[in-house]
């Protein structure tokens, strides 16, 4: 496996889900992780895991649609680590359902204030933290749906083409400062986020929509991710990759 022993690493929304399995990716390959999400009780527990498996982390709960909580949260990293390589901005909501017509204004907040400002805020503060760290890289969590749109989700759409085109301009701002930056679009990925609250036939139907045959399993996405963190990636910056089982094929 690729050596990430003396890099630090910040993962977003890493209490469950693909955050979590980043941030034990991360971990596995010696990096000491910085794991922050909102829920306290899963971002430890991400951490219990990483710590048994014989990992370095901390714990630091942050509000990604804060931009106080991101300079915090790097912050908290350079006290402790004294330094930040690797940032994988995850966190992120679906958001209520409904036309454009009828969109709740609040939720149309809400989720534009974590899935894309929460993007920008990390960077914000991640991005000088790496420069006095020698460089590094960022990966950002788009979607399918940051490529595509569907009807119903437009906060979450327009919110993931957000973050595609916010990467390529980081990409193309610091690339020549040594920090390459990359988004990964998973496509419908089996996590407590899609599946808490969906029926069986529901479940079916999305799975349909892969022309792989089922959903996603987060460890998957974490490869990629892993893949883009590391030098065996150093000539990539400011792309976007699908992990999709050929949904965007389509």
């Amino acid at each position: 496996m690729t050596n990430l022993r003396n890099k630090v690493a910040i993962v977003t929304g890493a209490a469950s889900g693909i955050g979590r399995e980043v941030a034990l990716k991360y971990a596995e390959a010696g990096a000491q992780v910085v794991v922050s999400d909102i829920d306290e009780a899963g971002g430890n527990d991400t951490v219990v895991l990483i710590k048994k498996a014989g990992g370095e982390a901390i714990f630091v709960q942050a509000d990604v649609s804060s931009a106080a909580d991101n300079e915090r949260l790097v912050n908290e990293t350079l006290i402790t680590y004294g330094a930040l390589h690797i940032a994988c901005n995850n966190a992120g909501i679906g958001g209520p359902q409904g036309p454009v017509g009828e969109y709740p204004i609040d939720g149309w907040d809400k989720v534009i204030g974590i899935n894309l400002s929460g993007v920008f805020y990390g960077m914000r503060y991640q991005i000088p933290a790496m420069l006095k760290s020698g460089g590094g890289a960022v990966v950002n969590i788009a979607s399918i749906l940051g490529q595509a749109g569907t009807p119903g989700s437009s906060a979450y759409v327009a919110a993931k083409h957000g973050v595609v085109g916010l990467t390529k301009s980081a990409a193309l701002e610091y690339s020549a400062q040594g920090i390459r930056v990359n988004s990964v679009g998973p496509g419908y990925i089996k996590t407590p986020l899609l599946t808490k609250n969906l029926t069986d036939d529901v479940i079916q139907s999305l799975v349909a929509l892969h022309p792989i045959g089922r959903l996603g399993e987060a460890s998957e996405v974490a490869e990629l991710v892993f893949w883009l963190s590391s030098d065996n990636a150093s000539f990539v910056t400011g792309a976007y990759y699908a992990v999709d089982g050929g949904y965007l094929a389509q």
